[in-house]
């Protein structure tokens, strides 16, 4: 069984597989960082020459890759989840942990970061980040076992609260 990150930008998935990585010994794939080298250019920059429906078809093609595999650690974009195959595939060998972060704090944490690619296009950056999360709320909640709010635990904690339910759906598994 894989696990598998999924949060907006900002709610700590990176680091948060690094260290999952390191205290499972599994390997980690960042999904972002894997479309930017396939593309050989930052995500903001594909969207701009290519358009989201470009970038969303890539990123399926990448999840369909990356679920054929079992024991990862998958790092995935902010916006897997706005297409129904992903969550299907992602769901079907993972453990989905979905990552959450006040708005104010996934502010603070991705400031104004230009590799960025704008998602509304036309909202303030705090804006914007409560439209979307308010839109992904549910194909979040719908695409996940477990949930954390990476805003209220310190990094250990986190890291510790995801292990605890890694291990309990692990067990669970099993048992069956």
């Amino acid at each position: 069984m894989n696990l598998v990150l999924i949060g907006y930008r900002g709610t700590g998935k990176t680091a948060l597989s690094e260290q999952l990585r390191l205290s499972l010994n599994l390997p980690v794939y960042h999904m972002d960082e894997m479309l930017e080298s396939r593309f050989g250019e930052k995500i903001s920059s594909f969207v701009e020459r290519c358009g989201w429906d470009s970038f969303r078809e890539e990123e399926r093609l990448l999840v369909e890759e990356l679920t054929q595999m079992d024991g990862v650690v998958i790092d995935a974009g902010g916006g897997v989840i706005v297409r129904d195959d992903n969550i299907h595939d992602l769901r079907r060998n993972g453990f989905v942990v979905w990552l959450q972060a006040s708005t104010q704090e996934i502010a603070r944490r991705i400031g104004c970061d230009s590799n960025r690619p704008s998602l509304t296009g036309t909202k303030s950056h705090v804006d914007e980040i409560k439209q979307v999360l308010e839109q992904r709320r549910p194909r979040y909640e719908a695409a996940s076992h477990f949930t954390l709010r990476t805003d209220e635990l310190s990094f250990d904690e986190c890291v510790e609260r995801i292990l605890k339910a890694w291990r309990e759906k692990n067990e669970a598994l099993a048992a069956e």
